[in-house]
């Protein structure tokens, strides 16, 4: 299973929200780079960043970022204000190794799906963030109809392989994740599913590896010392 450090970035800085809400922000870190150069150097195989900005809709684009922390050596599945062909063209051409895909999803899934076919099924993920077992958009700002297993299914016969889910009520709350959920959507759309929201203790990677989960991310928990980098890579089999 592989441990994706979240590096969360707005206005320049490395954030958590809680829950998804603009409002109750905590800053962890006031220079992204550094911070992704600390997470390599303790071992992290992947990153995931999140462009806050552009998921809230507010233009900040962070095209030479993410170079920079692309240019580290280790992969980047990079996501947040992805809404056009375009804006996914422009984030692998910048560094990224895999974008996720979350509005665009719901709003234009024949372009995501066409996305899948032109840049193959390693390099797109699709966000399946719920909010009361609904898909949540815009930053998690609005709710769609559609269900996590919905969406999921749709992109898996368009050859999509990697998912993101998100229970949005654990999201940064450091409740615990929902294995279920997760394990529930893998199985039930074939997809391989990054678990993410609410990892709090080494407990929960031991219980997401041992449910054959692909993968998870993890960010509050690393930011506030619940455990090291190190103590999760162990814990998930990826390294010792």
């Amino acid at each position: 299973m592989i441990i994706y450090p979240a590096i969360d970035i707005r206005d320049g800085r490395v954030v958590r929200l809680f829950q998804g809400d603009p409002a109750q922000q905590t800053v962890h870190a006031d220079d992204p780079a550094a911070t992704a150069a600390r997470w390599v150097e303790a071992g992290a195989s992947w990153l995931h960043v999140v462009n806050l900005d552009g998921a809230l809709g507010e233009a900040n684009p962070i095209t030479e970022l993410l170079g920079e922390i692309a240019a580290l050596g280790v992969p980047v599945q990079f996501g947040g204000g992805l809404r056009s062909a375009e804006h996914v063209e422009h984030a692998l051409n910048a560094g990224a190794a895999r974008v996720v895909i979350g509005t665009l999803a719901v709003r234009q899934p024949e372009a995501v799906a066409e996305l899948i076919a032109a840049h193959g099924p390693d390099a797109i993920a699709v966000a399946l963030d719920a909010r009361d077992g609904r898909i949540a958009t815009e930053g998690w700002q609005n709710t769609s109809e559609a269900t996590p297993v919905e969406l999921g299914g749709y992109f898996a016969q368009a050859g999509l392989v990697h998912a993101l889910y998100t229970d949005i009520s654990r999201d940064g709350a450091l409740t615990g994740v929902n294995v279920q959920a997760t394990v529930d959507i893998a199985e039930q759309t074939g997809l391989r599913v990054i678990a993410s929201g609410g990892v709090a203790s080494l407990q929960d990677i031991h219980a997401l590896r041992q449910a054959g989960v692909a993968g998870v991310v993890i960010g509050k928990a690393l930011y506030t010392g619940a455990f090291t980098l190190q103590q999760a890579l162990a814990a998930a089999g990826e390294t010792a």
